[in-house]
């Protein structure tokens, strides 16, 4: 091989940082060291530390730069730059430190690096020592260090400290970067308002709006919910001549998406020639955001079939449209390109992999992909945590939860003592639920809020202590809402107690009269006690205010596709077969000595009119397609949109037994897995 020069070496040096190729620049090191060594140029020292450092490589990188004998400033930086972008913080504060106990000042590129590393540790404190270096050194007049200490204060909650910073910066030299910086931390705090002032003073002064300015502008407007001024800014887009911008076009689907206007996120999305893959997994949020998860699938595997490498959010979006739709098939084959592709050990897409499973009813392998995790956050442990409450593991969650701080790896938010009390009222733990209510201020360090109330009434009223869960709400420090009055609601009418169903009716008439699923249900709670006229009484006060009752429906999933079944349901395509199964599993589970509870009818019909009512419910007509359609062995999945009735019940926990089969039905409570004649809720949902 003819001899390398420095040039050469340092062109495959950049050739493996731009491939991202670590053997690559390992090899161009070892012909550093082949031709150079011992008189390696500092230049060529810090294209390495460079290398190393953007390849994750940070030992490597330090190794490096030790053996270095002339050291500059330049050097530093680089491994400094690597932590960062790497997320290695801690260590980039470490390695400052070292370069100024050699005496080296830091440059204009330095400082930004560290000031982002201290706002990534909050260190505040940190934060204003560097900040005074710059003053000392002359250069916080440079607007990038100026603008990467203003975003540190911004980041670490000084406000004042900001603001005083921005407002000591003549407007002359307040460049894009400063302005985004304001508008976009503005956002960030919570002062969406701030950020819309700020974007038009910017203007007046001749600021050029770039795509960072409009996304931050946008992310305003979708927090406040304001369409209107959302629509202003797509106007002034498209004027600007800025409509061209795949980055800002993105943004705008965001924005649709968070607004609830999923027509105008499609026509923005249909407007772009060649989206990104944020653009196909902005669209793919967009659907899930508003319960299109159907859509959402479809419009992933179109990204598929373009050629598109799915990333992290474009994953666990559509992992999270497989929960919403329950379809474990598909969750499964997204998680095996979620392998493919090496990204199911990174913590959104793990995150979304264990919500995924547990939302499908399959606890063990959500389990599995939490412990595979090698990094966790909160939204993973509260994705187990969740898990375990839609099965009633009530034993499970309060290990979870002591693992969860006896092991300090994150701190329990009021997400997770929601989730951990409504486990507990779902396994009927009211001991142990009360008692980790009564400490969750003292010893987790969460403040009760509504939600947590609400479990606690669930919890006492679902153990039939309904007198006791009216005490503890009129004892409430806050005024009861829907959830609290509504799970009142619901124990009155399981454990019949009309009279005090009604003043809960009564209440939530009054915080929500439109809503049809309480009047149902206290129309239900007198036609289940035989109280008919009053039953009507209320069914005739829907109709003459214009309230609909929402219609039942069930959901099965065979080869990647949906079958959804209301009740009485006749329009599906199979439909005589399905008919021939019920007939046959009426006949079956008479001779068993089965007797269909017609309470659930709840309607004033002859008996054998309520018994056909009963076997035409959605999730029968789901039941009865699944032995038809799923081979044997496998688990027939249904999903439910409303509370399984108590025949329905019964009569799963009958055919799983007679058919031996494992069924299991996730309604909008819990799940229910059937096998052998049982029901993992131990007949206490």
């Amino acid at each position: 091989m003819p001899f390398l020069t420095a040039n050469m070496l340092t062109s495959f040096v950049e050739s493996a940082i731009s491939s991202r190729s670590s053997r690559m620049g390992r090899a161009a090191h070892a012909q550093i060291t082949k031709y150079l060594y011992p008189s390696i140029p500092s230049f060529l020292s810090n294209h390495l530390v460079n290398m190393y450092s953007k390849l994750d490589l940070l030992n490597s990188a330090q190794l490096v730069l030790w053996l270095s004998p002339d050291r500059s400033v330049v050097t530093w930086t680089a491994l400094i730059s690597g932590s960062v972008q790497n997320e290695y913080f801690s260590s980039a504060l470490t390695h400052f430190c070292n370069m100024r106990r050699e005496a080296i000042q830091p440059n204009d590129f330095t400082l930004p690096c560290i000031f982002k590393a201290s706002a990534s540790l909050r260190s505040s404190l940190m934060g204003k020592q560097l900040h005074s270096l710059s003053i000392k050194l002359g250069l916080i007049s440079d607007v990038f260090v100026s603008c990467s200490a203003f975003d540190m204060y911004c980041k670490t909650g000084l406000r004042e400290d900001s603001c005083k910073l921005f407002d000591e910066m003549p407007m002359s030299e307040c460049n894009n970067s400063m302005w985004n910086a304001y508008i976009s931390n503005s956002v960030l705090d919570g002062r969406p308002q701030d950020a819309f002032s700020a974007f038009i003073r910017f203007r007046s002064v001749g600021g050029e709006s770039n795509s960072i300015t409009i996304c931050a502008f946008l992310n305003g407007c979708s927090d406040t919910s304001d369409l209107r001024l959302g629509r202003q800014l797509h106007s002034f887009i498209t004027h600007s001549g800025l409509d061209k911008c795949v980055r800002i076009k993105n943004g705008l689907i965001d924005f649709y998406g968070k607004c609830q206007q999923i027509e105008s996120a499609e026509m923005v999305f249909d407007e772009v020639r060649e989206p990104s893959d944020v653009t196909w997994g902005s669209m793919v949020s967009a659907f899930v955001f508003n319960n299109e998860e159907e859509k959402a699938c479809g419009i992933f595997m179109q990204a598929r079939k373009e050629n598109v490498e799915p990333t992290d959010y474009m994953f666990s979006s559509v992992l999270s449209a497989c929960a919403g739709l329950s379809v474990l098939e598909m969750g499964r084959s997204m998680h095996g390109l979620a392998v493919k592709a090496c990204v199911d050990e990174r913590v959104y897409v793990g995150s979304a992999l264990v919500d995924m499973y547990g939302k499908c009813g399959n606890i063990e392998e959500s389990r599995h992909a939490f412990d595979e995790l090698p990094k966790r956050n909160l939204v993973t442990w509260n994705a187990m945590m969740g898990g375990y409450t839609h099965q009633g593991h009530a034993d499970m969650a309060l290990a979870l939860l002591k693992e969860m701080t006896e092991g300090k790896e994150v701190t329990p938010n009021y997400v997770t003592l929601v989730c951990v009390l409504s486990a507990c009222s779902r396994a009927g733990s009211v001991k142990e639920g009360m008692k980790i209510f009564e400490v969750m201020r003292e010893r987790y360090h969460v403040e009760p809020v509504i939600q947590h109330y609400a479990c606690v009434v669930d919890m006492l009223g679902r153990a039939g202590m309904v007198e006791r869960a009216y005490k503890f709400i009129k004892a409430m420090p806050i005024r009861p809402n829907i959830s609290v009055w509504g799970a009142l609601l619901g124990a009155c009418r399981v454990y019949g107690n009309p009279k005090l169903g009604k003043i809960a009716a009564d209440n939530l008439f009054e915080i929500d009269p439109q809503d049809s699923g309480n009047r149902v249900l206290l129309s239900n709670m007198f036609a289940a006690a035989g109280r008919w006229e009053e039953a009507t009484v209320v069914r005739k006060e829907m109709k003459d205010v214009g309230i609909k009752k929402d219609p039942g429906c069930s959901w099965i999933s065979v080869k990647n596709v949906v079958h959804i079944f209301q009740a009485k349901d006749n329009s599906h395509p199979r439909n005589s077969e399905i008919q021939a199964i019920i007939a046959k599993l009426k006949s079956d589970m008479k001779v068993a000595g089965h007797v269909p509870d017609t309470n659930f009818a709840l309607h004033d019909l002859e008996e054998e009119e309520k018994e056909s009512e009963v076997w035409s419910h959605s999730e029968k007509l789901a039941l009865a397609f699944g032995l038809m359609c799923i081979p044997r062995g496998v688990p027939i999945r249904i999903t439910k949109n409303l509370r399984v009735c108590g025949d329905c019940h019964s009569a799963m926990k009958f055919i799983s037994g007679i058919v031996n089969r494992e069924i299991i039905l996730r309604d909008n409570n819990r799940f229910h897995r059937f096998k052998d004649n049982q029901c993992s809720c131990r007949d206490y949902w």
